[in-house]
């Protein structure tokens, strides 16, 4: 693997400036086109999974993130307040809360239990300058969150249906999961709520991995200080690991916020609240796809799927009819027209293009297009709309290989 702080400055993902800020990452072109269609697939996965997405405000008042627990226990972790007359707004560091406020806007019935709700939104840590790097620790954070409001009954079911997820996406992605890790609380005293509440939710974690047959260690003083979770950890570059999705189970803040739903017996009952995340911030994200791909994407979510090369000048129309063949089938495509088509094809291959089209006099005279294919392979003499397909049908399988 290669770092991926090189890397994505070599392909142009992603640009630091002093300007901004430390850990203030600009998505490039390149990299928002590959971001956007994780967040279009992600987004997509959680719908039919019965999520619900929503958009919330990045920040609130001091007085929401003391009643979670937040400023008690993660205040070093979070930016100063902002004055607003007499009250003061806080950067979120997480977004339960807001969650939480999504949940008690209404009355809810058991009928419509496990409520889904899920967001792919911003969130800040004032982490230190010292530990900053690259994409892989920010202080703005994109997370890929949501939060599941169920009976006690149905965590079991809802935390192995959150794995089964999680299995899914990271074999689309090309994610290799190292190990899977229970975090449990420990003996300090930043755990908020009753050892029996924390032993029944550990006891659901530990059971929902039992379940799935996932290999797993026990981490004492890992868990969240509102309940434990279990951590989906990676490796980087160097072999350092580091947690790339969570799933947490929560009794605490519930009962902060006062959630309730009517049961069966029209008696009012307090949710679980479970957390997770099958992706993890699209930040740590894509820190550890651009090193396990070395740049070299799945095409469905490749920056550029196919660039389009005309040998000569009178090819140039056929080369620009081509990439516009490819736009109408949804595609990312350009044309590279300038310099040696030999100096062009080694641009692609330096950008990582799963697709070169070379269109010469031949190809152009007979609508066809030869195939370059990133791996070496060529595919000589493909009718146009042959070639769109195919690049159409490995992109919408999602497959890591580069021919259906």
């Amino acid at each position: 693997m290669i770092d991926h702080r090189k890397l994505g400055r070599e392909l142009e993902l992603f640009h630091t400036d002093p300007l901004v800020g430390a850990g203030l990452p600009i998505w490039l072109p390149a990299g928002a086109a590959a971001r956007h269609a994780i967040e279009e697939y992600v987004r997509e996965v959680e719908r039919r999974a019965g999520y619900q997405h929503v958009y919330s405000p990045p920040l609130a008042k001091r007085e929401m993130y003391e009643r979670s627990g937040h400023l008690a226990n993660f205040a070093d972790d979070m930016f100063a307040p902002l004055a607003d007359g007499e009250d003061e707004l806080m950067l979120r560091p997480s977004l339960c809360p807001h969650h939480a406020m999504v949940f008690a806007s209404r009355g809810r019935s058991y009928r419509e239990l496990p409520v889904r709700i899920a967001e792919l939104g911003p969130m800040y840590r004032a982490e230190r300058s010292g530990v900053l790097s690259g994409l892989s620790r920010v202080r703005s954070i994109s997370l890929n969150d949501a939060h599941i409001f169920c009976s006690l009954e149905q965590v079991g079911e809802e935390v192995a249906r959150v794995l089964d997820m999680m299995a899914r996406a990271h074999a689309v992605l090309g994610v290799a999961v190292d190990s899977y890790r229970l975090s449990l609380r420990g003996d300090g005293g930043k755990y908020v709520g009753e050892p029996a509440v924390w032993d029944l939710a550990e006891s659901k974690l530990r059971g929902a991995l039992v379940g799935a047959g996932l290999p797993f260690v026990e981490e004492s003083g890992e868990a969240a200080f509102y309940g434990p979770k279990i951590d989906i950890q990676v490796l980087d570059f160097a072999g350092r690991e580091m947690s790339l999705a969570t799933v947490q189970v929560d009794f605490l803040q519930p009962e902060r916020f006062d959630l309730s739903y009517v049961d069966r017996d029209a008696h009012k009952r307090r949710p679980v609240m479970v957390h997770r995340s099958i992706v993890g911030s699209l930040e740590r994200l894509f820190a550890h796809l651009i090193e396990v791909h070395e740049g070299a994407f799945p095409v469905w979510f490749s920056p550029v799927q196919a660039v389009v090369l005309p040998v000569g000048e009178d090819q140039a129309s056929a080369a620009v009819d081509f990439v516009r063949r490819c736009v109408d089938a949804g595609l990312r495509a350009e044309s590279l027209l300038e310099g040696s088509v030999s100096a062009r094809v080694r641009d692609a291959a330096l950008r990582r293009v799963p697709y070169v089209a070379v269109i010469g006099s031949r190809e152009a005279a007979a609508g066809a297009v030869s195939l370059r294919l990133r791996d070496g392979r060529e595919l000589a003499g493909l009718p146009a709309a042959e070639a769109v397909g195919l690049i159409r049908r490995v992109a919408d399988s999602r497959s890591l290989a580069l021919v259906p």
